[in-house]
């Protein structure tokens, strides 16, 4: 069914998934190492696919074409500039903070949205 659904749906589901699981494991592993900004990177072009792509799914018109999930897309682009310049310049608190943030409210709250009653997620994944 996921693949049935008009595009750009199934490349953004799918990488809202891998960004996800991708970002998960990112806050297990230990910080600062070649392999963690080489994920880091990977995560932050996944999510800026999921950013990029939410732009052309038109599901929920408020303002036209566009919803509030709409404006959260251009912030999403906004933190992930915001996340890597702050660790560009050493200011790995804020990175941390900023990055642990948008993971758990940019993707995790609102991927728990998706999975509510009349979304298409909820009923591949529950029937």
């Amino acid at each position: 069914m996921l693949f049935a659904a008009a595009p750009p749906i199934p490349l953004h589901t799918l990488a809202a998934g891998m960004a996800l699981l991708l970002g998960a494991a990112q806050l297990g592993l230990a910080k600062g190492t070649l392999l963690h900004r080489w994920m880091g990177r990977l995560w932050a072009c996944l999510m800026a696919l999921v950013a990029l792509t939410s732009l052309f799914i038109h599901e929920l018109k408020i303002w036209g074409l566009y919803s509030p999930i709409h404006l959260l897309s251009i912030w999403t682009l906004f933190a992930l500039c915001w996340g890597g310049w702050l660790a560009r310049t050493g200011r790995i608190t804020a990175h941390k903070r900023v990055m642990v943030s948008f993971y758990c409210l940019g993707l995790v709250l609102t991927g728990l949205f998706t999975l509510s009653p009349g979304r298409m997620l909820h009923s591949i994944l529950f029937g």
